[in-house]
């Protein structure tokens, strides 16, 4: 009885072995995958310019493309860009579709729940846009107006705060500046330099409403099991950090260094 209860312990102790050997595997299986794939592939919305937007030539160009593409190369692997709808790209996400979504995603408490989030690779804030002529001295001032946002994104949140009268929501922030160059909305919140941006260009007639309504962390985001992978693309920002490299890609597309706090 003995020799059978000591043999019943030490295939219980090989099984536990085993089960941690598994699990260890199981962790270093999204690097692994990436790498054996050969590719990584980060999604984004398409629609965010300067960030990651169709150029005239229907190339997907922007930081958030250039900032994929290095993290890609220092993988050692090609980048596979992903474009989908802002409103479904947690679910697609988690739900295997992409690698990670690399679209300047704020990180949030909610988010937190779902996905992990790597460290920031810029910083930004949410900006009130209003038409160059519009009757408004101070973000107040839209309480109860028609304010619209990107579908999915925390600026709903933020127009909710200001009491705002109606928040309409739209797939991308070309349709959110349209429709507030042409009047159809008194108001849009976007990021500030997505705001500047499309001001500058002169294809919208509209200007910022006072200081950004807060501030956010932009990141990158993986699924909670992705943890190898995670890791592995932290040290890679922590270098593009140290080395200048994120800085230089955002004076390219921003002309101005947005990645330091």
């Amino acid at each position: 009885m003995k020799i059978i209860v000591r043999m019943l312990a030490v295939a219980a102790a090989a099984l536990f072995l085993l089960g941690l050997a598994a699990c260890s595997d199981k962790e270093a299986d999204s690097l692994e995958r990436v790498r054996k794939a050969g590719e990584i592939s980060f999604a984004m919305s398409g629609g965010y310019p300067p960030f990651n937007f169709y150029s005239e030539n229907n190339e997907l160009v922007g930081f958030d493309v250039d900032v994929a593409r290095e993290v890609a190369s220092r993988l050692g692997v090609a980048l596979k860009p992903v474009t989908t709808e802002w409103s479904g790209i947690i679910e697609g996400l988690r739900s295997g579709v992409y690698d990670g979504i690399l679209g300047s995603m704020a990180v949030t408490e909610e988010r937190l729940k779902v996905v992990n989030f790597s460290i920031p690779y810029y910083y930004s804030g949410a900006q009130l846009m209003v038409k160059k002529d519009a009757p408004f001295s101070l973000p107040d001032d839209l309480r109860g107006k028609i304010v619209g946002v990107v579908t999915g994104t925390t600026f709903a949140d933020d127009a909710a705060r200001l009491g705002v009268g109606e928040v309409k929501l739209y797939k991308d922030d070309t349709q959110t500046l349209t429709e507030l160059s042409s009047g159809v909305v008194d108001g849009v919140i976007t990021d500030r330099v997505v705001g500047v941006n499309a001001m500058n260009s002169e294809r919208f007639d509209i200007v910022p409403l006072g200081a950004p309504l807060r501030s956010e962390d932009i990141a990158v985001a993986f699924n909670k099991s992705d943890a190898t992978l995670l890791d592995a693309v932290n040290q890679i920002l922590t270098d593009m950090h140290e080395d200048g490299t994120l800085a230089r890609l955002s004076v390219r597309w921003l002309n101005a260094d947005i990645t330091a706090k």
